[in-house]
């Protein structure tokens, strides 16, 4: 009796001997990693001398000294605030097509999805360079119009709206989401609008938005922490200058350079906890306003 009570005693490690692996890949990977980083945004660390402690002087030289830091903060807001509303407009659009009963719908459900698997990789960043290039595809298309424009990705104009194309193509995770939305929206809704004489505009706007709305915040938080981060297409297009003229120098971009390029670790580490700051702020507020737009069942 007192051997199985001892065994009995020691069941409740079973659960955490299966859980280990993740647990010590938890503490090794993340959150020693995690509290390193912000120990080094109070310090002078360049990967070759002892860390210096230097206090505030990272966070006060980022917002009071260092334009490139407000250039690359510009950048990266003005990317969110454009590329995240279109992508999310255009993968409901797709959505409501899919949505009509067409034939092969997992066919087309999947080819839409690929381009938000492969969107983040260097293959198509640097077939984005050679499609908005000065000779590239989209000119000749324009071209054909009797439209001529410079190199999207050499004018520092155009160069920004380039990486947001590229941005709103990756609309098949946000489309599969949505579609799963208007899947669940019951026809009923559809028929009573109908009846009252409500037509494709007001069932869109009255009936279809109010109960997408609680996915629609969930598509924007995911896609404004995801856009905030942004570092591939930004690095390839501008072979890792953020040019020309820093139009495209994203937030992560200008903590690489300063990390790995001018091994100021320290302020590195100090941008990238202003960043954890500033995408909390934003889905903060998107939280805060979704009590006047986001309807749930009640």
């Amino acid at each position: 009796m007192s051997i199985f009570s001892n065994r009995k005693r020691w069941l409740w490690l079973i659960p955490y001997l299966f859980l280990a692996p993740w647990l010590i890949g938890l503490l090794v990977f993340n959150t020693i990693p995690i509290f390193s980083s912000l120990y080094l945004s109070f310090t002078n660390y360049n990967f070759v001398s002892s860390p210096k402690w230097i206090g505030l002087k990272n966070y006060v030289t980022m917002f009071g000294s260092d334009p490139q830091y407000l250039q690359a903060l510009k950048v990266t807001i003005t990317y969110v605030l454009v590329a995240v509303p279109l992508e999310l407009a255009f993968a409901l659009f797709l959505a409501l097509l899919l949505n009509k009963g067409i034939r092969a719908l997992g066919f087309y459900r999947a080819v839409y999805y690929v381009p938000s698997l492969i969107g983040g990789s260097v293959a198509i960043a640097i077939l984005w360079q050679q499609v908005f290039g000065e000779h590239g595809i989209v000119n000749q298309v324009l071209g054909l119009v009797g439209i001529d424009m410079p190199s999207w990705v050499g004018n520092p104009d155009y160069a920004i709206w380039s990486i947001i194309f590229l941005k709103v193509w990756q609309f098949g995770s946000p489309m599969v989401i949505f579609l799963a939305g208007l899947k669940q929206i019951p026809p009923d809704y559809y028929e009573a609008s109908s009846l009252d004489g409500a037509g494709k505009w007001k069932q869109f706007f009255h009936v279809t938005l109010p109960i997408l709305s609680p996915i629609v915040l969930f598509n924007a938080i995911m896609q404004i922490i995801s856009s905030f981060q942004a570092f591939t297409p930004a690095y390839i297009i501008s072979n890792g200058t953020g040019g020309p003229v820093n139009s495209t120098l994203f937030y992560t971009l200008y903590l690489y350079q300063n990390g790995f390029g001018n091994f100021q670790m320290g302020y590195a580490s100090a941008m990238a906890w202003a960043l954890l700051v500033i995408i909390a702020c934003f889905t903060g507020l998107i939280f805060m306003t979704s009590k006047k737009w986001i309807h749930y069942g009640d």
